[in-house]
């Protein structure tokens, strides 16, 4: 009988490591997103805004465990922050396996795409933080927008997005092998709310060129303005001290070797 009960405890002990090493895979699976130095990414986050706009808005830093928070609160309708999951991970019908640690998506929006657009990436990054696994994640997001959970802008607004460094998903539209590359790119740009108009409807050029195009057509699309070529150098030369921070923290938020390179 007393043999019985020490297999019945050993049984029992080894199920309670198992399912503490499950919980840790589990944890891993979901790979949390380690914070930016706060400073750091105010700086990062002011940085898609032009200089006029920067000491009046409202700022927001990424809290890993609960979403978005307030960092700074302004006075002129301009909010920006750095998603580290942003709404193009929710296009295409590519599976979203993983939650990636590398996205750097700094990004502001007028009051219009407050209302509309930045509910997305809020929505996303509580979800996320709640630890909603990644492939559920992109199934709720994308029947909300089918849904129209996520309305249009209810007017015509601007999305500045003017940082010298951007992260993520490069043509997150298809469904190919390339879907969910990830480049880090140098492509300071301005985009204004497009809702449901296409690409072709305005001959629109493609990214990397210097000719406005449309991403993301739907109610929430944009036209995308890149910045010359000549704007770009002295946005790049304002923030060589952050970009040397944000290369030192990963290998891959280092700017290609050529500038103007994408």
């Amino acid at each position: 009988m007393k043999r019985i009960q020490i297999i019945v405890v050993i049984v029992g002990l080894l199920f309670s490591l198992t399912a503490i090493a499950g919980d840790k895979q589990a944890s891993k699976v979901m790979n949390k997103i380690e914070a930016l130095p706060r400073d750091l990414e105010i700086q990062l986050a002011l940085s898609a805004l032009p200089p006029r706009l920067r000491d009046n808005s409202t700022v927001y830093i990424l809290n890993p465990d609960k979403g978005f928070e307030v960092a700074r609160k302004g006075s002129n309708g301009f909010h920006s922050f750095v998603a580290r999951t942003g709404d193009d991970t929710f296009r295409g019908s590519w599976p979203l396996t993983k939650y990636r640690d590398d996205i750097l998506y700094p990004i502001s929006f007028d009051q219009a795409g407050v209302k509309a657009q930045m509910r997305v990436f809020f929505d996303a990054a509580e979800m996320q933080a709640k630890g909603t696994p990644p492939g559920e994640l992109k199934k709720i997001i994308k029947d909300r927008y089918k849904s129209g959970y996520y309305k249009a802008p209810e007017r015509a607004g601007i999305s500045y997005m003017l940082s010298p460094i951007l992260r993520t998903y490069y043509n997150p539209e298809e469904s190919g092998e390339e879907s969910d590359s990830v480049p880090t790119m140098n492509y300071p740009h301005v985009m204004y709310y497009a809702p449901n108009v296409s690409n072709e409807e305005i001959g629109g050029g493609k990214l990397g060129g210097m000719y406005p195009f449309v991403i993301m057509p739907g109610p929430h699309g944009y036209f995308i303005q890149p910045i010359d070529l000549t704007e770009r150098a002295k946005i790049n030369k304002e923030y060589e001290e952050m970009l040397a921070r944000l290369c030192k923290i990963k290998d891959v938020w280092c700017l290609p070797k050529e500038k103007g390179s994408y």
